[in-house]
């Protein structure tokens, strides 16, 4: 079935390759990572960024996504074969398959996304995640009822680290009493797309009183958001020992009918906090953007950015090797505010989060990454 799926994938994009070349259009060939282009977080946003350069610059795309990672090296070197002016592998787990590819290809253009590939002819984007995970983190202990929140990374590796360490700091800026409670879904690639593992953490996160937890889980991330959205709230007599109520910052907005059915007498709304896409649609369960809604924000990674900057090198002929890091200065991560959320983070919080993140941007706060 492997070689059958290669063989397929190489008659394609042979063919496709054909039709381009006579076209004179530039072609660029996207390897996405576990969890596939359409996960709702960072091989999507990879996806966004390579269809936007396709509608707006003309360019023909090519995906492939492996069924495991075996298959890799074989995909993109046969988007290197076909000639293919551009190959992209989302995600760290395609660096060797990159790295390898590009090696035997030195005249082409290869781009890796999380991760810095040694070979000359690759552009490798990376990001300041800590940074935006940073603003996320003092966003939910200014907002926090209970004092405690969560943390559920993806694949237990340096990467994810960067965003636990910056959200840890940016709680612990707003509110240096506050708990931090953090745990990974898995050691292995399979951690990404695991939401039931990721629903038994935030389970278990709640029962520790934490009522804001953020995801950045890759699609296991959505198994937190069923459970945001199964639970919806904390209620004052399952609490643990040590935890209580403080504060009340949700009483006066507008809550489904279903919320407040299950959620009558002492309790406060649970919320997630999405990752690299803006997700904070996912929250709104009741779809009535007027009533509350459960995503409290997003810490939103560009790689559509980075990804269309540098197909948009390619055609014009700028294309450069090397590292090119994307924080909160060149506006490559963020925290996202739209119609979803703009309810429960009011003016005087996002001013505040304003002036954190230009004393980032400044110089003036150093954002641990580990």
């Amino acid at each position: 079935m492997k070689k059958s799926l290669m063989l397929a994938l190489a008659l394609s994009t042979a063919a496709a390759a054909t039709l381009a070349t006579a076209q004179g259009t530039l072609r660029v060939g996207m390897a996405y990572d576990a969890g596939g282009k359409f996960d709702k977080s960072f091989n999507q946003s990879a996806y966004e960024g390579s269809q936007r350069a396709a509608k707006t610059l003309g360019v023909q795309t090519k995906d492939f996504e492996p069924t495991d990672p075996s298959q890799v090296v074989q995909g993109i070197r046969s988007f290197a074969n076909s000639g293919f002016d551009l190959v992209v592998g989302v995600g760290f787990g395609n660096n060797a398959s990159i790295t390898q590819v590009a090696k035997e290809n030195p005249d082409l253009a290869f781009g890796l996304v999380d991760d810095v590939s040694p070979a000359k002819n690759v552009a490798s984007l990376v990001f300041a995640e800590q940074e935006g995970s940073y603003l996320v983190g003092y966003l939910a202990a200014l907002n926090s009822s209970t004092g405690v929140v969560g943390f559920i990374g993806g694949m237990d590796v340096p990467l994810i680290h960067k965003f636990e360490a910056g959200y840890t700091a940016g709680v612990k800026a707003a509110n240096p009493k506050a708990k931090v409670v953090a745990q990974y879904v898995g050691t292995t690639p399979d951690a990404w797309n695991n939401p039931g593992k990721a629903k038994e953490i935030a389970a278990s996160m709640r029962a520790k009183g934490a009522d804001i937890i953020f995801g950045a889980a890759g699609g296991s991330t959505n198994g937190l958001i069923d459970y945001v959205k199964q639970t919806q709230c904390l209620k004052a007599n399952q609490l643990p020992s040590g935890v209580k109520f403080s504060t009340n910052n949700f009483a006066k907005i507008a809550k489904s009918a279903a919320y407040q059915k299950a959620c009558a007498g002492n309790t406060r709304p649970m919320f997630f906090i999405g990752v690299d896409s803006n997700q904070n649609y996912l929250g709104d369960f009741d779809k009535n953007p007027a009533t509350m809604n459960h995503g409290l924000t997003s810490m939103v990674k560009r790689v559509d950015n980075a990804v269309y900057a540098l197909i948009k090198d390619v055609k014009d002929d700028k294309f450069k090797g090397g590292e090119r890091r994307f924080g909160l200065k060149e506006g490559g991560v963020g925290y996202a505010m739209d119609q979803y959320n703009r309810a429960l983070i009011p003016s005087t919080q996002v001013a505040k989060v304003e002036a954190v993140k230009a004393q980032i941007i400044g110089g003036k706060i150093s954002v641990p990454s580990k």
